[in-house]
């Protein structure tokens, strides 16, 4: 049999990724006790539908001829228009269409914004803890990942923490664009933070926007989990001054605002001057994103204008933290208090696996997090995320106690994984 033609080698990989790590250990369990129900808090989707109103435009949707066919690669008037009036509102001025470009899902807006604007070399700084697809987004179009950490305090396995704790040092930041020699081409902040929960502080962005205008590179803020914030407000670093907004480009998700991340509706706010090359990549990219999802998005966003959604699914969130955290509370566990998005970070520094436990092989060269979290899973059978997976390697050592949660879950599913972790207390 003849050989086959070469792949592309940036895919070799050394070792599985969290995600199928995880999920295949997760089977694993599951065929290996059948009968003992899995408690999954690790990915960070859904264990409940959509409100009424989006499950009934989305089939409404369905039955639109129209609604069924390609969209305009920039997106449906319906959610262009819907999205215009939301961030107008958001932005204290007036946003047009002009300003907006409809992706398929949240990653494929950061991709397009990547392989519109990004030249081979140059330079995308990220913060530590970051999702782990910036990377590879920023790879593939030929761009460098360069890192700053968000240093926690160093007292952070010994009480509970705010996400405002994990703080940048400005001058690290500063000395890393300096170093690019005018390389430095964005940098991506994603706020609420996956998984830290920190919202960054107003001051934080004017510092980040001001080295932005002074350095001349563009701010790429993730904010797809900008309904989630559970203080008074939420800062969004575009609306800070002219020359910040003008070099911002802001992504959202109507999964994540909606409780459909299987619909990958996201969207780009920005410059038109710049969201041109954008919008071009976006069309060479997926060319279009779904039509009926779009048209089912566009509804929603119209009636959650009116309709109290986001107000009432915040108070619904600081309930599902409430009852989560009082686990850790019970068992004298320190978390990182999350101020937005819908995770918790928990140091396990004081849970003490016994020395001999074994472990898969896919697991022996991992961080101490991955073999907590596989510990956790077999033995008690919740699943978690280890957030090393978000450093690299140097870095790593900074999460290597801490477990990521994800709490977009029934009350009840949430309730069941408090009484299963409450079996730490045999491990203390």
């Amino acid at each position: 049999m003849s050989s086959l033609p070469t792949h592309n080698p940036y895919f070799d990989q050394s070792s599985k990724d969290v995600w199928s790590l995880i999920n295949e250990s997760a089977a694993a369990a599951l065929k290996a006790q059948p009968d003992r129900e899995l408690i999954n808090l690790g990915q960070g989707f859904f264990s409940y539908s959509p409100p009424e109103f989006s499950i009934t435009a989305a089939k409404n949707a369905l039955d639109n001829p129209l609604a069924n066919q390609y969209s305009h690669t920039k997106g449906r008037p319906s959610l262009l228009n819907a999205l215009a009036k939301t961030y107008t509102k958001h932005y204290g001025r007036e946003v047009t269409t002009d300003e907006i470009t409809v992706t398929t899902g949240a990653n494929e807006a950061l991709l397009a914004i990547l392989t519109g604007l990004l030249q081979r070399g140059e330079e995308v700084i990220v913060f530590e803890p970051f999702f782990d697809q910036y990377i590879s987004n920023i790879e593939i179009p030929g761009g460098v990942p360069r890192y700053v950490p968000l240093h926690p305090p160093k007292d952070i396995s010994d009480r509970n923490v705010k996400g405002e704790e994990w703080a940048i040092d400005f001058e690290e930041l500063e000395n890393t664009i300096k170093s690019a020699n005018g390389k430095t081409k964005a940098i991506i902040i994603n706020t609420p933070h996956n998984p830290i929960g920190k919202i960054f502080t107003r001051e934080e962005l004017q510092k980040i926007g001001d080295l932005a205008v002074k350095y001349n590179f563009i701010i790429i803020s993730d904010e797809v989990y900008e309904n989630l914030y559970y203080g008074d407000h939420f800062t969004r670093i575009a609306t800070l001054s002219p020359e910040i907004g003008a070099r911002t480009f802001t992504i959202g998700s109507g999964g994540k605002s909606f409780a459909c991340t299987g619909w990958r509706i996201g969207w780009i706010i920005g410059n038109p001057e710049l969201l041109k090359y954008v919008t071009a990549a976006h069309t060479r990219i997926c060319f279009a994103t779904p039509s009926p999802l779009q048209e089912a998005t566009a509804v929603s966003l119209e009636a959650a204008l009116t309709n109290g959604y986001f107000e009432k699914t915040r108070e619904e969130y600081k309930k599902k933290y409430e009852i989560f955290t009082a686990i850790w509370e019970e068992l004298g566990l320190s978390y990182t208090i999350a101020d937005g998005a819908y995770y918790l970070l928990v140091d396990f520094s004081k849970v003490k696996i016994p020395e001999d436990y074994v472990y898969p092989e896919d697991f022996q060269s991992r961080a101490k997090d991955f073999k907590i979290a596989y510990w956790l899973l077999k033995e008690l059978g919740v699943v978690s995320i280890p957030p090393t997976e978000f450093y690299i390697r140097e870095h790593e050592k900074v999460a290597e106690n801490l477990l990521r949660f994800a709490i977009c879950k029934d009350d009840e599913v949430l309730i069941k994984g408090v009484e299963r972790l409450r079996l730490l207390k045999n491990y203390l």
